[in-house]
């Protein structure tokens, strides 16, 4: 694309905003590029978004998901589901538990729930059960913060304690999302795209910010690997190399470990015998000179030729082959 009378896209524009919903447009984008961007901000949006959700429960009397309440009219699984669609607003990054007690007969709604200060139920008239009996209802819910959808088998990895009803959690924060994608007019051409999303938040977020924090989190992301850099060099592996490998005749142990690093590809040798030695993976002084005679004679593409050369270049460095 060149970058001569280059087109920008425009802002996002707000088409409708209203309570959890919302609609946006982002004009003048190339051709392809309102398919592109508007499936790569939709992924992020389901899920990488955080959000809080219920992984835990205790019902006073019960032991498990499968069980009825004296005196309550939903059973155990019914409530479970209730209970799920309870929408909490966490300002904490750590678990929190809050409690609900009630006492019938009575019709039982989240705005009966007990929290901290951290914790905010955003629909507070959500019906949980009705106790019919003139009987107690106690609950305890762990609520968590977390990304997307997390099964209660990765929840709960240790063993849960009796009593306790693990629940698969439904972190995100978003209901639905959608776009669409129309040709526009830019200029002379009439095939430039304009992209549409559509939001609806469970209203722990609005739809403006998770669009906002989904287009940072692509730039963050995309700015990670921005920078290309040079792969680092696998190192030969010398130090095997030299405490096998004889000693070089005279010399001071460092020049030795120096010249036992050196590459054979440095040595001048032919280009027969330097393809057989990097093909049986020696690459240094200090690898051929681990080797005796008789291993180098195995190597495909040496013979006595290049024994010969080898040993010259040896000896060229004070040392010499077995």
């Amino acid at each position: 694309m060149s970058d001569l009378n280059v087109i920008l896209p425009s802002k996002p524009r707000i088409v409708l905003e209203e309570d959890t919903k919302g609609v946006y447009e982002i004009d003048g984008l190339y051709p392809g590029y309102g398919h592109t961007l508007g499936n790569s901000l939709r992924r992020i949006i389901l899920s990488s978004l955080p959000g809080a959700a219920v992984t835990a429960i205790k019902i006073a009397g019960v032991d498990h998901e499968f069980s009825v309440i004296d005196g309550v009219k939903e059973d155990v699984v019914t409530i479970l589901l209730h209970l799920k669609k309870i929408r909490f607003k966490l300002t904490s990054d750590e678990p929190q538990k809050v409690t609900l007690s009630a006492k019938g007969p009575k019709v039982v709604t989240a705005e009966m729930i007990k929290a901290p200060g951290q914790v905010e139920i955003l629909n507070p008239e959500l019906y949980i059960a009705e106790i019919t009996g003139k009987v107690n209802f106690d609950i305890e819910l762990t609520i968590e913060k977390g990304l997307g959808f997390v099964p209660k088998e990765v929840l709960q990895k240790g063993k849960v304690e009796i009593g306790t009803i693990a629940l698969d959690a439904i972190f995100t924060p978003i209901r639905r999302v959608s776009y669409e994608v129309e040709n526009m007019r830019v200029g002379d051409k009439t095939n430039h795209n304009r992209l549409r999303i559509s939001i609806e938040t469970d209203g722990t977020i609005s739809p403006r910010e998770s669009l906002e924090k989904s287009i940072a989190i692509m730039i963050e992301q995309l700015n990670a690997i921005l920078d290309f850099k040079p792969a680092p060099k696998k190192e030969v592996a010398a130090v095997e190399e030299q405490e096998e490998a004889p000693k070089a005749e005279g010399g001071a142990a460092e020049d030795q470990t120096e010249i036992l690093k050196t590459r054979i590809d440095n040595l001048n040798l032919s280009t027969r015998t330097l393809n057989a030695l990097e093909s049986a993976n020696i690459r240094t002084i200090g690898g051929i000179a681990k080797k005796k005679k008789e291993d180098l004679l195995k190597i495909e593409g040496i013979g006595d030729k290049g024994i010969q050369e080898i040993k010259r270049i040896l000896s060229n460095y004070g040392i010499t082959l077995k």
